[in-house]
């Protein structure tokens, strides 16, 4: 099979929803210094929401895309392959460095242990001087908050405030008076009448562009409904929130699964909702 040889760049950025959401000021920063010229390699329906910054957004699942993982008679070959990513070993820069014929530029994607502890965003950001690259941090401007939506998981792998929480969360607040519904989980079976389905990324993202006051674990949507404006009530349980809160106006809370109490969370709701 024969590679083309493309005279774009090529930004590699194989993070989740959450880590590209966090990521969009230096994806914003990278698009602006190359004039738009380029292209996206990674999960479709996570990158599909920034498409305005790119040209052409490539599924990594392609075998197109073996060669950056793989050696193979005939190479891939990119004129400026850009990551946004870990790579610990320095392995895959290597393998990129023969793929392409320009220097290619990492962004290191969160700090390590030994790093200074700053959010995301801007250590992403402070890393773009190293290439004579502007940093342009997105402002976000956070819309009205007269909503409450509560955003419930099944657990996988992070521990998460447990969804009976956000019930009688829910309960509590309905009985207050305050607005409020539930965006279930593709599957949740939730017993409560205000409540909505949404799969598509790009419906829930039209959903939040009405507004309100986000509540959920540490997760990819949170970090999507920062982006789109709204304020976040964002518990924390494993993960530190000043290197991971979501973008914009954040309330975090952090402990333990079981010292987190319904108050606590309704306490930073009724902040958020009272401040304009």
């Amino acid at each position: 099979m024969e590679y083309p040889i493309s005279k774009n760049t090529i930004l590699i950025h194989l993070g989740g929803l959450g880590d590209i959401c966090l990521s969009e000021s230096t994806i914003h920063s990278l698009s602006h210094h190359f004039r738009g010229g380029i292209d996206a390699l990674g999960n479709r329906r996570f990158l599909i929401l920034f498409d305005s910054y790119f040209n052409k957004i490539y599924s990594i699942d392609s075998q197109r895309w073996l060669p950056l993982f793989k050696e193979e008679e005939k190479a891939l070959e990119y004129e400026r392959f850009i990551f946004i990513g870990k790579d610990r070993e320095g392995r895959f820069i290597e393998r990129l460095k023969g793929l392409s014929r320009m220097p290619p530029i990492f962004i290191d994607m969160f700090p390590g242990p030994t790093d200074k502890r700053i959010h995301v965003e801007d250590y992403q950001l402070s890393q773009l001087g190293l290439y004579s690259i502007e940093p342009k941090k997105i402002d976000i401007k956070t819309k009205k908050a007269e909503r409450v939506i509560l955003y419930p998981e099944v657990t996988i792998k992070k521990r998460k405030w447990p969804k009976e929480r956000f019930l009688d969360l829910y309960i509590s607040l309905e009985s207050k008076g305050i607005p409020v519904l539930i965006l279930c989980q593709y599957g949740m079976k939730i017993p409560v009448e205000q409540k909505i389905h949404i799969d598509e990324l790009t419906e829930i993202r039209d959903f939040f562009s009405e507004g309100g006051v986000f509540v959920s674990n540490d997760s990819g949507i949170a970090h999507l409904a920062g982006l789109c404006g709204l304020k976040t009530v964002t518990i924390f349980i494993d993960s530190d929130p000043l290197i991971w809160h979501p973008r914009g106006v954040n309330y975090p809370i952090t402990g333990d699964i079981n010292s987190i109490r319904v108050e606590d969370v309704e306490e930073r709701i009724l902040e958020a909702l009272s401040i304009a």
